[in-house]
C-alpha cells in the first residue's frame, strides 16, 4: 500500500465499522471491556486541554477495539456462519451493492463471526450511511436465514444488535485501517484457503 499514491477522499463521511454475529463475544468479557472504556473516557473528561482530551479519547477507543477484536478473533463462543461460502457470498455481495447507492467501498474483510468494512459516503450523496447499513444488516440476515433454517431457530438473531463504528477523518489513519482490514485474516491466525478466499477486498485505489 503506497500512502503517497492514494487519492484524497472528497468531503463526506468515512466510517470504519465492525459488525458481528449474535452471541459471538463472551458477555462478561465484553462488559469488562466496556467498563474499562468508560473509566478511560471519564479520566479523559478531567483533562482541560482540548487536544489532549481528544487524544485520550482516541486512545481509549483504540484500546477498546483491540480487546474487542481479539475476542472476536478467538471465536470462543457463538456461531461462525461466515465460514459458509454461500453466506459469505451474500454478505460480500451486499457490501459491494452499496456502490450503487453512491458509497465508495474502500475495503472489507469477512471473518468467521464478524465483518470489518471501511466505507465512504461523499457529501453530495443523498443516502444515509447508517440507514443503508441497517438495511444491509436486514437483507443479509433475511437471506442467510433461508440457508440456515435448519440450524438457526426462528427467534434467534443473526447479527448482534449494534456495531462498532469509528469515524475516520485523517488520511493517515484511513490507510492504517485499510491495512488492518487487509491483513486481519492473517493476524487472526487463519491458514490455507481462508487467506486466499475472495471475501477480503480493497478498492483498487488503495490496493
Amino acid at each position: 500500500m503506497a500512502a503517497t499514491t492514494a487519492p484524497a477522499l472528497p468531503p463526506g463521511e468515512t466510517l470504519f465499522t465492525t459488525f458481528r454475529l449474535a452471541g459471538s463475544v463472551p458477555a462478561r468479557a465484553f462488559r469488562a471491556l466496556h467498563r474499562q472504556r468508560q473509566q478511560a473516557q471519564e479520566a479523559a473528561r478531567q483533562l482541560t486541554d482540548a487536544a489532549v482530551y481528544q487524544a485520550a479519547l482516541r486512545r481509549a477507543e483504540k484500546r477498546f477495539f483491540a480487546g474487542f477484536d481479539a475476542l472476536l478473533d478467538a471465536a470462543t463462543v457463538g456461531p461462525t456462519f461466515l465460514e459458509k461460502e454461500k453466506i459469505a457470498e451474500i454478505v460480500a455481495g451486499e457490501l459491494m451493492l452499496l456502490e450503487e447507492l453512491g458509497f465508495r467501498v474502500l475495503g472489507f474483510a469477512l471473518l468467521p463471526n464478524h465483518v470489518h468494512a471501511v466505507l465512504h459516503l461523499p457529501a453530495a450523496s443523498g443516502a444515509s450511511l447508517y440507514k443503508s447499513l441497517q438495511l444491509l444488516h436486514q437483507r443479509t440476515a433475511a437471506q442467510s436465514r433461508r440457508l440456515l433454517r435448519t440450524t438457526l431457530p426462528p427467534a434467534a438473531h443473526f447479527w448482534q444488535t449494534g456495531s462498532y463504528d469509528y469515524a475516520v477523518d485523517d488520511p493517515a489513519e484511513l490507510l492504517r485501517l485499510l491495512d488492518y482490514v487487509r491483513h486481519n485474516a492473517e493476524r487472526a491466525g487463519k491458514q490455507g484457503r481462508w487467506l486466499e478466499w475472495p471475501y477480503c477486498y480493497l478498492s483498487p485505489a488503495y490496493a
